[in-house]
């Protein structure tokens, strides 16, 4: 191999590794971004800016990032605190945005499956009483 072939793959391997390292930056940035920006809204009762930012937050899944757990928490208890309430809608909301956000992160597996069941329990039980009111 000549000497002009490796430095191409070296530098293809380096250029390669570097974006790599961008994308994951970035990446990390806007979920932390999106969850306090969530998080914010979830404290002063704003149920659109909650709902939208902690699913933002989701969406950029990162494996193990304590961000994805608090974040899914949140959108349930934003679920749970709205059936309390009697706002079935807002709950459907929640509990939906929470399930479709891990769909969405679906690339060699789908993570948040024990999330997805809870939230397939709660919106089958919840869909039909929606209609009622």
């Amino acid at each position: 191999m000549s000497e002009q072939l490796k430095s191409i793959i070296v530098n293809g391997i380096v250029i390669t590794l570097i974006s790599l390292l961008l994308l994951f930056a970035s990446t990390w940035w806007r979920m932390n971004s999106q969850f306090s920006q969530g998080e914010e809204a979830f404290r002063k009762g704003d149920f659109p800016g909650a709902v939208a930012g902690l699913e933002s937050a989701l969406r950029m899944y990162i494996p193990y990032h304590p961000a994805i757990e608090k974040a899914a928490g949140m959108l349930w208890k934003i679920g749970e605190n709205n059936e309390r309430l009697g706002d079935i809608s807002r709950a459907l909301i929640a509990y939906r945005s929470l399930r479709s956000a891990f769909y969405a992160d679906h690339w060699l597996v789908t993570p948040g499956k024990s999330w997805i069941a809870k939230c397939d329990k709660k919106i089958t039980a919840l869909a039909p009483q929606q209609h009622e009111r």
